[in-house]
């Protein structure tokens, strides 16, 4: 039986980076292993998961979406005020909150498919814009005093498991479900591997482009709505950066930054690398500014093994 090497690493790889790095915090630090230290990683991980099944999609059809961060924190800010300052209830605000969030995707989607401006200036725009606009509402100054069931969402637990593993969980089911069950996830794919091909196959390329962008911005929402819970105050800042957590995860899990290549449970491993990664390095003391060096490198690291396997396929064809 011919074993190829660089198969086995492109199947476990990801894996057994997953186990090395489990292996090396545990031996560096005497806590890592330790259940709270292990329930407090997959909180932390929770609303990365979550945002991460949008920019699963994105990246499927070959798009970026920069916007993810700064919608999270319009949706931080959004929420905040209408419980706050408009007194509304906190089941509408959140409601009204991922229709905004929905609709910027959307909106984003739009732009891509009928202007033909690159994903990467479209998201980059959408993510100065909804910056602004969040400083603007919240003139800065963190908003909180949320009613207390409100806390349940980001804070409570049923049984042992915190809800928002419960609620990431259910995220990455129904992402795994759209990509490996539906037609629509044949679309994606699709799309992903050949636009035109998709295009004269009968697929609504513009449609599809719709659906996944408003897809991201609906799942950023989600994961902006855990985040306030979880901290209990709006935030000006709090997802700054946030885009590129999540798009670390989702490249280290495997999915093609060319479009078409990629799949959910792949992504669950990349979610826990970097999970474990910050945690890891946040236990070892690393400095704010070591950590977002070793981070950029694992980007980097992940993009250039993603083009490498492009261009050697593209070799052999």
């Amino acid at each position: 039986m011919n074993i190829k090497p660089l198969g086995i690493i492109k199947k476990y790889g990801i894996y057994l980076a997953l186990l090395m790095l489990i292996i090396f915090f545990s031996a560096a630090t005497g806590s890592f292993l330790k259940p709270d230290n292990l329930f407090n990683v997959t909180r932390q991980i929770s609303m990365l998961g979550i945002a991460s099944v949008g920019m699963t999609f994105v990246l499927l059809l070959g798009g970026i979406d920069l916007s993810i961060g700064s919608q999270i924190t319009l949706v931080n800010i959004v929420a905040a005020w209408l419980m706050v300052k408009a007194e509304i209830h906190p089941f509408f605000a959140c409601s009204i909150s991922l229709v905004i969030s929905s609709t910027v995707g959307f909106f984003n989607g739009w732009i891509v498919a009928n202007i033909k401006i690159p994903p990467l200036i479209v998201t980059m725009a959408s993510m100065t814009m909804l910056e602004g606009l969040a400083f603007i509402i919240c003139g800065g100054i963190p908003i909180f005093g949320f009613p207390r069931a409100f806390a349940v969402i980001g804070q409570g637990y049923l049984g042992p498991v915190p809800i928002p593993v419960i609620i990431m969980a259910a995220i990455l089911g129904i992402g795994a479900f759209i990509l490996n069950d539906t037609f629509f996830g044949r679309w994606f794919y699709a799309v992903g591997g050949n636009e035109e091909a998709a295009n004269l196959s009968g697929i609504n390329v513009k449609w599809v482009k719709y659906l996944v962008y408003t897809l991201s911005g609906f799942f950023a929402g989600i994961a902006g709505i855990v985040m306030l819970s979880r901290t209990n105050s709006g935030q000006a800042l709090a997802g700054k950066g946030f885009e590129f957590e999540v798009l670390t995860a989702v490249v280290v899990g495997g999915v093609s930054v060319n479009g078409g290549v990629g799949k959910i449970s792949n992504v669950v491993a990349g979610i826990l690398i970097v999970g474990v990664l910050s945690n890891g390095m946040v236990l070892m003391n690393v400095t704010q500014y070591s950590q977002m060096l070793v981070k950029g490198a694992v980007l980097l690291a992940a993009v250039g093994f993603d083009c490498w396997q492009k261009q050697r396929q593209g070799g052999k064809s």
